[in-house]
C-alpha cells in the first residue's frame, strides 16, 4: 500500500496545501471527500475561529483531514490546544523546528507532518520524530526556503537523506507532475495553488480570476531579509521590489508590509496593494473549477501517463 495513504488513511496520496487565506473549511472537506487529505490553513485564523472550521469540516466529510501550522504563530499554545481538545487526526508544522512540538501532538494521537525545504532540516524532522516529510521547492507559493533549490533537485536529495514517508510540494499541479516527482522518490503530493483557485477556495474571487490570467514570470521570490515569500507581481511587489533593489533593511520591509496585507489581498481581493502569494505553476491554470473536477483530472493524467511509460506496481495506489 502506498506510504502516504496508509500513514493517513486516504484513498490517494494527494495533500491539499494548508494555504492562508484560502483552506476553510469548504476547501479541506471538500479535498477530503474526493479522497485526498484536506488541511485548514491554521496561518490565517484565530484559535477560536480555527475551532469553528474543524467543527463544520467534522460535520462535511467522514474522512479523516488536518490542520496546518505556521510555527511562528503567535498564539500557538491556545491553537495547540484546541487541535488536541478536538481530536483533530493529523497536524503538518511548518516555518519553524519540528522538534517543539511534535513530541507533544504526538502524545495526543496526532499524525505530524513537517514542511522542509533541504536534506539537512529532513534529516532533523527524523530526528524529531515526525511521521512525514514535505519537500517544498523554489517553485512553491507563499513562505519558501531562501536556499531557492528547485522541487526537482530538492526531492531526490531529501529522498536520500531520510526514509520517512514523502510528499513533493512546489509546482505540482497535474497528474504529469505527480508521477515525475513520484518517479524521483515521492510517495506523494502536497498540491496548493490548483486548489487555492477551486471554487471551494475561500480566497476572493477577483484573486481567482487574477491567478488564472498569470503567465511565466508573474510571481517572484521576495522579502528574502524576512521571511521569503512568492508574490504576484503588482503594485506591492513592485514597492517591495524597489526597497530590496536599493538595499533596505529587513525593519523597513517589515514596515512596508505591515499586518494584515495577505488578509487584504488574497480574502479581501485588493490586487494592487495586497499581499498576492500563489506558485509559479499558477502559469499553467487557466480556469476556476471544482475540487472534486480537479482530483479527477489530477488522477486520469496520472494514470494515463502511468500507463503509456509502462510503470512497475511501485506508482500504483
Amino acid at each position: 500500500m502506498n506510504p502516504i495513504c496508509k500513514l493517513f488513511s486516504i484513498r490517494y496520496p494527494i495533500v491539499q496545501g494548508g494555504m492562508v487565506w484560502c483552506s476553510g473549511w469548504r476547501l479541506a472537506s471538500a479535498v477530503s471527500n474526493a479522497g485526498g487529505l484536506g488541511l485548514l490553513g491554521a496561518g490565517s485564523m484565530h484559535p477560536e475561529n480555527l475551532r469553528a472550521h474543524i467543527r463544520k469540516t467534522r460535520e462535511a466529510t467522514r474522512f479523516p483531514f488536518g490542520v496546518n501550522v505556521p510555527l511562528l504563530y503567535p498564539e500557538m499554545e491556545q491553537l495547540m490546544q484546541i487541535i488536541a481538545e478536538e481530536r483533530v487526526p493529523v497536524v503538518f508544522t511548518s516555518a519553524g523546528s519540528p522538534a517543539k512540538w511534535t513530541g507533544w501532538l504526538k502524545s495526543h494521537g496526532i499524525v505530524v507532518a513537517h514542511v522542509v525545504s533541504s536534506s539537512y532540516f529532513a534529516r532533523k524532522c527524523e530526528e524529531a520524530g515526525v511521521d512525514a516529510v514535505v519537500a517544498e521547492g523554489f517553485e512553491a507559493g507563499g513562505h519558501n526556503g531562501r536556499e531557492e533549490t528547485t522541487t526537482l533537485t530538492l526531492v531526490p536529495a531529501v529522498r536520500k537523506a531520510t526514509s520517512l514517508p514523502l510528499l513533493a510540494a512546489g509546482g505540482v499541479a497535474s497528474g504529469a507532475a505527480m508521477l515525475a516527482v513520484m518517479s524521483l522518490g515521492a510517495d506523494g503530493v502536497q498540491i496548493g495553488s490548483r486548489f487555492a483557485v477551486s471554487e471551494e477556495s475561500s480566497a476572493h474571487p477577483d484573486f481567482k480570476q487574477l491567478v488564472i490570467g498569470l503567465q511565466e514570470g508573474g510571481t517572484q521570490l521576495a522579502l528574502k531579509k524576512l521571511v521569503p515569500v512568492r508574490l504576484i507581481k503588482n503594485k506591492f511587489f513592485e514597492e517591495v521590489h524597489q526597497a530590496e533593489l536599493r538595499g533596505a533593511p529587513a525593519d523597513e520591509l517589515a514596515a512596508l508590509l505591515g499586518k494584515g496585507r495577505a488578509k487584504k489581498g488574497m480574502f479581501e481581493g485588493d490586487l494592487e496593494q495586497g499581499e498576492l502569494e500563489i506558485g509559479q505553476v499558477s502559469a499553467l491554470i487557466n480556469r476556476v473549477e471544482p475540487v472534486a473536477v480537479i482530483m479527477e483530472n489530477i488522477l486520469q493524467e496520472y494514470h494515463d501517463r502511468l500507463s503509456r511509460m509502462g510503470a512497475g506496481a511501485d506508482f500504483r495506489f
